[in-house]
């Protein structure tokens, strides 16, 4: 590890820093553009200089490894003439328009500026003008801004690995964008905004709606897929502005995905504000005593087995929770949270969770993808196995649907048999996985939601202990949930008891009318004209398919309105916080069930959220654990039944339109336009 003085402070870094990492660690700001943590290193805008004792002229400290015995300065006369310098030539094209700029306020080069910059301008020529380029509907470009830092290229290089932004020209002709003007073909295309370091790329949807300083700011939990982003909303009054991504190093380092960013608009649009009562085929308002006094009529004479819940791919664990105590009330043990009519035992938890957590995913030197897509399930994740792979050039199977992932990986076809191939080490790349040292599997929602999932299971576990992926320092069998409510469910065992039945029964004998009652949760994935025959509460958040057949509709809140615990696709448990309140009578769900309980003659044991949680800890304590993650407990889960020769499938196909939030955003829908996501999911580059 080499010793270096800074400002003659002597500090010891790892092998590898760069003399710009040593500054900060020393506690030494150093301003730059080009650089970021997470991208190569460019060394282009200079802006970095700092003095090193006996080099002849400045050097770009981004690029210049640090190394023992080195004396660096970074405040000396040369040093801020050098600054001054580079930043009046970055500001002798940009235009003078921060009063309409929508990076005003957050803006790197006004920052920089101000604390580098000299107080005047020697530059007295016309400005150059650059054409704007189309990009997509998300990131609009003004591209006489631009620096040319190049952050946007590298990002979508290595990062999102779509190789479609470039540079073309040189010196003060150079031009960014896209080669051929068209949208970008990204799940992570927004991330652009949050690096650009001027105002050239910012957020088409929040182009001149706020300024940073009117808004609201609250730190929670995205639940637009199961993992559990770090992100921050910013709201004004009432009304959701923007989502951006927080920094969390285990989850989503500081990335989102453009569905967790851009979709938060669908929450103005279809939004249940009040109860809703069915009287002679059609839905009219009602108090919620009324609501509730429907719903307690529809059960006085039925048992318990003649009811059922579902709880759907939104809901927090403090709702789950209530309602689960309320059907065990009520002598029901029909209730589960799979929507997508998945089955396997839940018995185990790391039968259900990804136990290598996601950022051990870089750790990896073999991966199987078997039934998933997680560019489109999980673009974060994905993200991380692309680093991973450019990391080590790791081997990369993929049973299942073909489609570009980033990254190069070995299709081994789509038939469920070729697993049971692999556990037979009759197929080649079962000595792959028997080669590394850190193999691991990673099944999606196609492999779980088939009839005969608990022989994939079973298989991918016994796959698993002959490939060494369970040892005391590795933990390699990884289930990818895509609901963000569906381990929390599952830790709270919200499936049905000895006697229930599933999403299937239940949707069949509700069909067939032995299951007269059933309580929607938030359920909209769900076959709905199958319930027609029975009674149907909806409890939610929007108009979407659950309250289209409801008898009874109960306004709840979106995850952007609610104090709640979520748990992500690895378990990590996390605590999210409201942004805004809901909108007119709507209510945070906990509270609904909690007072629809007192009508209906089993009243729960807690009044307020605290007292709720408290209960719900002590019942399942594996809740208490916020922000840890490890793997679940190993042992034997799944059947030793025959696969299907049936080709898996893919558990989402429309990476833009997955729920109800962002089935009624106006944004979502243009990216459906601009991408033509066809039938099967396969986005058309000719969009």
């Amino acid at each position: 590890m080499p010793k270096l003085k800074i400002n003659g402070h002597e500090i010891e870094v790892p092998s590898g820093a760069t003399v710009l990492q040593a500054c900060e660690e020393a506690g030494e700001e150093i301003p730059r553009f080009c650089y970021h943590n997470r991208l190569s290193i460019a060394g282009n805008c200079r802006m970095c200089l700092v003095d090193l004792e006996n080099a002849p002229k400045p050097i770009a400290s981004c690029a210049m490894p640090a190394a023992d015995g080195m004396e660096i300065h970074t405040n000396t006369a040369s040093v801020k003439k050098a600054r001054e310098g580079v930043m009046e030539f970055l500001l002798i094209n940009h235009p003078l328009d921060c009063p309409i700029c929508d990076q005003g306020g957050e803006c790197d080069l006004q920052d920089q500026a101000v604390a580098y910059g000299r107080h005047f301008s020697r530059f007295g020529e016309g400005k150059r003008s650059v054409h704007d380029k189309d990009i997509g509907p998300l990131v609009g470009t003004i591209m006489t801004r631009c620096i040319h830092c190049t952050r946007c290229i590298r990002f979508s290089e290595e990062i999102a690995g779509v190789e479609e932004m470039g540079a073309v020209y040189r010196g003060e002709h150079m031009e960014i964008g896209t080669y051929i003007e068209k949208a970008m073909h990204s799940e992570l295309s927004g991330n652009l905004i949050d690096l650009c370091p001027v105002g050239a790329l910012t957020s088409k949807p929040y182009a001149f709606t706020a300024r940073p300083w009117e808004l609201k700011k609250t730190e929670t939990i995205d639940a637009m897929d199961a993992v559990g982003s770090n992100i921050r909303i910013d709201a004004r009054g009432r009304e959701i502005m923007r989502v951006l991504p927080r920094l969390n190093e285990d989850v989503n380092e500081e990335w989102i995905s453009d569905k967790s960013r851009f979709s938060c608009d669908g929450l103005k649009y279809k939004r249940l504000d009040r109860p809703w009562i069915r009287e002679d085929g059609c839905l009219k308002p009602a108090s919620w005593q009324q609501a509730f006094s429907a719903i307690h009529q529809s059960l006085e004479t039925l048992e318990g087995n003649q009811i059922a819940s579902i709880s759907g791919d939104m809901v927090d664990c403090e709702s789950v929770f209530a309602l689960k105590q309320l059907m065990s009330y009520l002598g029901s043990q029909n209730i589960d949270c799979r929507q997508d009519l998945s089955i396997y035992n839940t018995r185990l938890r790391a039968s259900y969770i990804f136990n290598s957590g996601i950022s051990s995913i870089e750790d990896s030197d073999c991966i199987l993808l078997v039934g998933t897509n997680p560019r489109f399930e999980a673009p974060i994740i994905n993200a991380r196995i692309r680093k991973s792979w450019l990391q080590g050039d790791i081997p990369i199977g993929l049973i299942g649907q073909k489609r570009d992932l980033t990254y190069q990986y070995d299709h081994l076809g789509d038939n469920a048999d070729i697993l049971s191939q692999i556990v037979k080490e009759s197929h080649p790349f079962f000595e792959k996985l028997k080669q590394a040292k850190r193999p691991m599997i990673i099944l999606g929602q196609a492999a779980l939601s088939r009839p005969d999932s608990e022989g994939v299971i079973y298989q991918s576990r016994i796959l698993a202990q002959k490939t060494d992926m369970i040892t005391g320092q590795w933990f390699g069998f990884n289930i990818l949930q895509t609901a963000a409510g569906r381990v929390g469910a599952l830790d709270i065992g919200f499936v049905p008891g000895p006697e229930g039945r599933d999403t299937r029964g239940i949707l069949e004998s509700a069909s067939s009318g032995e299951i007269k009652f059933v309580y929607l949760l938030g359920a909209d994935e769900l076959e709905v004209s199958r319930l027609e025959n029975s009674f149907i509460v909806y409890q939610g958040h929007h108009g979407d398919r659950g309250a289209a057949v409801a008898d009874v509709i109960l306004p709840g809140a979106a995850y952007t309105e609610k104090d709640a615990t979520w748990v992500n696709t690895e378990g990590r448990v996390q605590r999210a916080t409201a942004a805004v309140q809901p909108p007119g009578q709507a209510r945070e769900d906990w509270a609904i069930i909690r007072a629809l309980s007192e009508v209906v003659g089993h009243s729960l044991s807690y009044d307020t959220l605290p007292d709720l949680r408290s209960l719900m800890i002590k019942e399942f304590p594996v809740l208490a654990g916020i922000d840890k993650q490890t793997p679940g407990e190993w042992g034997e889960f799944g059947e030793d039944k025959p696969i299907d020769q049936k080709p898996f499938g893919e558990s989402v196909s429309n990476f833009y339109m997955t729920d109800p939030i962002s089935r009624c955003s106006p944004t979502m829908a243009e990216c459906i336009k601009a991408f033509s996501v066809d039938i099967d999911g396969k986005i058309n580059t000719n969009g």
